[in-house]
């Protein structure tokens, strides 16, 4: 650790994308759950996945909606995100792709 300067320097915020700027998602990705800190001091989970270097957010009512496809089409590979609206407005529609 250095000082408080040079910390405050070379910081970078984390940054996460949204799934749905991917043209396409393999169902095969690997998963994983990070935690964040709130600037109130609380934290918050989410699940990412990570392609070519970056992470990408995947909302809970993505993989609600992928599970329903997958229970009809098991053998799906991969599917689309459409993402319409703002904060908690936000809705997300998962398209199959064939």
């Amino acid at each position: 650790m250095g000082t408080i300067k040079e910390e405050a320097q070379a910081y970078e915020p984390q940054e996460v994308k949204n799934i749905s700027e991917l043209d396409k998602v393999p169902t095969d990705l690997s998963i994983e759950e990070r935690e964040f800190d709130k600037d109130d001091g609380t934290t918050f989970k989410i699940k990412i996945v990570n392609v070519k270097g970056e992470d990408y957010r995947i909302p809970v009512s993505v993989l609600k909606s992928l599970k329903a496809i997958l229970e009809d089409n098991p053998n799906l590979k991969t599917f689309k995100v459409k993402r319409n609206g703002e904060g908690m407005k936000t809705v997300y529609t998962v398209i199959p792709l064939a």
